[in-house]
């Protein structure tokens, strides 16, 4: 198949030491686990929430920051090389990186669980630095990209998007230290844009055409096509960002509403394509979560142009909140829990024979994860329809079991690399 043979011919002359982006994939995986925490504590302000500093907040941007941002960064250090046919350079970079990142974030969510603006402004610059600094890496990579034209037009979008996304973001901070840059109502409108369809939502649908097809064994989706649906996302944002400083800031946004959800639709239609066409139809349980974030995805387009047309409806924010947030996580969790098996009996084969990625995947703990994802978010949606903050904790109790069965699943994943080939074959 020609997507495969893309991706893995001369792969592992271009990939990063293990240690690299597993660091990226381990701090997701922890970030994981304390955002259900966090939302177990802050589940009596869950159901309602619409804004402001306090413990759902901080469980959000663990969830953005620290497992969504933090496994973007991992993968695409790793595979955006591979793709582009050219290695990411020095190696001391996405170390300094992932040492600067990680406790940047644990202080962005403390700072809004405990209400301090100046710490929040302090890790929030630390983060946009970080964040800066990983998409000049990804740029100079991008810019000498030989291979995989969508892929690419993806990775320039996403890396303007998180331009935007890093102001919005600042800008909001200043907000709270009592300096307005933007005004509030347009500034949350960019950050949610730009960071959810945009810096995450094109990361996911240009990794799609790398990852879909590889694992699915099928041909690369027809270019023509593809490259439609990159225009048409593309054209959404750039319409989002026009709504926040024109006065037809409705009409605009309904603009931008339509026609993400029609290149969205455009992408669906050609990964369902390659995976009904690929050798391998049966994909298993990470492909429902695929499948579910991609729905999620939709749904949230929904959701949003209910909030453009003022739908009065007071828990309509949150919801909103869940369908996004909860179809990026549904997306990642599934693709992770492919990549770290591959990724691992790819680093494992370097210099001996390789073992297969099912040699190193612990099926139980992933059983319990998708089982316990699906649930909790079932049952977040529920709690924001019905306004039940009970229905919230046991979420969140689920949630927690789900991401500790996905860190056990991450853990016998590495420690299955690192084992001689005898023991990981047996």
């Amino acid at each position: 198949m020609a997507i495969a043979s893309t991706f893995l011919g001369g792969a592992k002359s271009r990939l990063l030491p293990a240690a690299i982006p597993f660091r990226f994939f381990g701090a997701a995986v922890i970030y994981h686990l304390l955002a259900w925490f966090l939302l177990l504590a802050g589940a009596s302000a869950t159901p309602n929430f619409a804004g402001g500093l306090g413990l759902p907040l901080a469980a959000l941007h663990l969830v953005t920051l620290g497992v969504l941002c933090m496994t973007a960064i991992g993968a695409s250090l790793q595979l955006l090389p591979v793709a582009t046919r050219q290695a990411v350079g020095s190696q001391r970079w996405p170390l300094l990186i992932w040492w600067l990142y990680t406790p940047a974030v644990g202080a962005v969510a403390y700072s809004m669980a405990a209400g301090a603006p100046w710490l929040l402004a302090a890790g929030a610059l630390t983060v946009a630095l970080t964040l800066a600094a990983v998409a000049f890496m990804l740029a100079r990579n991008l810019l000498g990209a030989k291979g995989m034209p969508v892929v690419v037009l993806h990775g320039w979008a996403a890396l303007a998007s998180l331009v935007v996304m890093l102001a919005s973001a600042l800008a909001l901070t200043s907000a709270y230290l009592g300096y307005s840059l933007i005004d509030r109502p347009n500034a949350i409108t960019l950050h949610v844009a730009f960071t959810g369809y945009g810096f995450m939502g094109m990361l996911v649908l240009g990794f799609s055409y790398i990852l879909v097809p590889m694992f699915a064994l099928a041909d690369a989706p027809a270019q023509r096509p593809a490259f439609v649906s990159a225009a048409l996302t593309i054209a959404a944002l750039l319409l989002a960002g026009a709504a926040a400083f024109t006065p037809a800031t409705q009409t605009l946004r309904l603009l931008s509403i339509g026609t993400g959800a029609a290149g969205l639709t455009v992408h669906m239609v050609l990964m369902t394509i390659a995976m009904r066409n690929g050798m391998r139809r049966q994909l298993g349980q990470p492909f429902v979560l695929v499948r579910v974030g991609w729905g999620c995805l939709a749904a949230s387009l929904a959701a949003a142009l209910g909030l453009v047309l003022d739908v009065p409806w007071e828990r309509l924010p949150a919801l909103f909140g869940v369908l996004l947030i909860g179809s990026l996580l549904s997306f990642l969790l599934g693709m992770l829990s492919r990549i770290v098996p591959f990724l691992a009996a790819m680093h494992a084969g370097v210099g001996r024979r390789a073992p297969l990625p099912s040699a190193l995947t612990a099926q139980r703990p992933l059983d319990i994860h998708f089982a316990c994802h699906l649930t909790a978010l079932a049952l977040l949606l529920g709690a924001v329809l019905a306004d039940s903050v009970w229905l919230v904790r046991v979420a969140a109790i689920i949630g927690a079991c789900g991401a500790l069965a996905f860190a056990v699943f991450f853990v016998l994943a590495w420690s299955r690399m690192k084992a001689p080939v005898a023991v990981v074959g047996a």
